[in-house]
Order: structure tokens, then sequence, then C-alpha cells
């Protein structure tokens, strides 16, 4: 069987990465320990084969999966994982709850410093490239979605990291303001040129669903050390 890691998964150094919100005016630093992240947001093709439903939409198999709640990326991280010999990284809850085992090896999401962190890869601004060479906006897309990986990689080697799809992490946005909404990195198609940037935030409900909001998978590596369990 094909392993996911065999050829969509890429090594991120661990690091420190400061995260901002424009909301609040606030900053703060997150220490990140060294991960695996899919190169590419999950496409239609992987999210049909790991778990049987075919993805709202229609065009290729290379087209990044959209139209997925958070709760549906969360179980796809878990049917990824056992589908591939892994303890799954969640114990689901009722609804679209979840709490995150830190100590497994399977398929999760992205913390949101995580996900900023691989984004930046080690650079400064505001992007990694030109816009136009490394994300579908609303500038260039024609109005769609695009097969991932054909734009240009930042310089850890990941593509679309900003535009195509938006991408879901694991983090709750802001619990005492707006309960249980996660966030959302990383511009889609249909935006603007100010939504693709490695530090904006966005949030939506874990049931949300739309055409321009997808996600990719992470791995902890290496395994991290105690036990415990993150919850929502």
């Amino acid at each position: 069987m094909r392993s996911y890691a065999d050829e969509e998964m890429t090594a991120v150094p661990g690091g420190r990465v400061t995260l901002t919100d424009r909301r609040t005016r606030t900053a703060w630093e997150v220490e990140v320990a060294p991960y695996l992240l899919g190169s590419v947001p999950v496409t239609r093709e992987w999210y049909a084969r790991v778990t049987g439903e075919r993805p709202a939409g229609g065009g290729e198999g290379r087209l990044p999966v959209a139209s997925v709640s958070w709760g549906d990326a969360v179980r796809f991280c878990d049917a990824l994982s056992v589908r591939e010999g892994l303890t799954p990284a969640y114990r689901r809850h009722e609804g679209d709850g979840a709490e995150w085992d830190v100590r497994a090896d399977g398929y999760r999401l992205p913390t949101e410093a995580e996900w900023e962190h691989a984004c930046r890869a080690g650079t400064a601004g505001p992007r990694y490239g030109p816009l136009d060479e490394v994300a579908w906006y609303r500038g260039n897309s024609g109005g769609r979605p695009h097969p991932v990986g054909g734009r240009a990689a930042n310089p850890w080697g990941l593509r679309d990291m900003l535009g195509n799809v938006w991408e879901w992490c694991w983090d709750v946005y802001d619990a005492e303001v707006y309960g249980a909404y996660r966030v959302l990195r990383g511009g889609g198609w249909f935006d603007e040129h100010w939504s693709c940037r490695a530090s904006v935030r966005r949030r939506s409900h874990p049931a949300f669903r739309v055409d321009d909001v997808g996600f990719r998978v992470a791995r902890s590596a290496p395994a991290v050390p105690g036990g415990g369990a993150a919850t929502d």
C-alpha cells in the first residue's frame, strides 16, 4: 500500500514563529518542534480514496479537496492514520468536537503556529515569493481552483501554502468571543491579494463548508514526549 508520507509529506524543522492578530492588535511567540507537513493540500483523489466519499464539486483528482468542514478534515486524518497502521490523533466527540492525543503518531491538522512557520519557511516578508508565482488568487485563478503543486514552492519545498484553498488548522480562533470557531489560513482562489499573506487569519464554525476551503495534514516528528491530550 502506498503511504501518504512516501510522496506527499515534507520534513519541517523546528523553530520560533511570531503570530499576530490585526483585530486585537496582539502578537505572541510560539516554539514549534520538528514535524511533517503535507507538501500540498489534500486532493480530491486522496480524499475519495481514504474516505470512500465523493468530494463535493467537480474537476480533476489533483484539485484540492474543498467544501469540507473542520470536522470532515479531522475524520479524514483519523481514517488515513488507520489506513496506514498509525494511531489516530483524535478522539472525536459528538458533533464536530475532538481531543488531540499528542502522543499519537497519526495524521492530524497542523496547529496555527506550525502552519505559519511552514508557510514562511525562514522568510521575513508577507509572502515567500512574488504572489503570481506562488499562489492562485483572484488576480490569476480565472475564478476557479487549480491542481495542487502548479505554483512555485517555498524554500522548504511546500506548495500552495498561499492561495488555491484556505486551510483548516487545529486551533480555536478565540473561544471567549467566537466559541468553537476554528482558524483558517492561506487565502484562496477567490481572494484578493491582501488575503494571501503568511500572517492573515480567518475563522469559521467547524461545521462550515464552502468551495474555497480545504486542508493539509501534519504528523508529529519526532514523537511528543510525555503524554496527555489537547482539547478544544
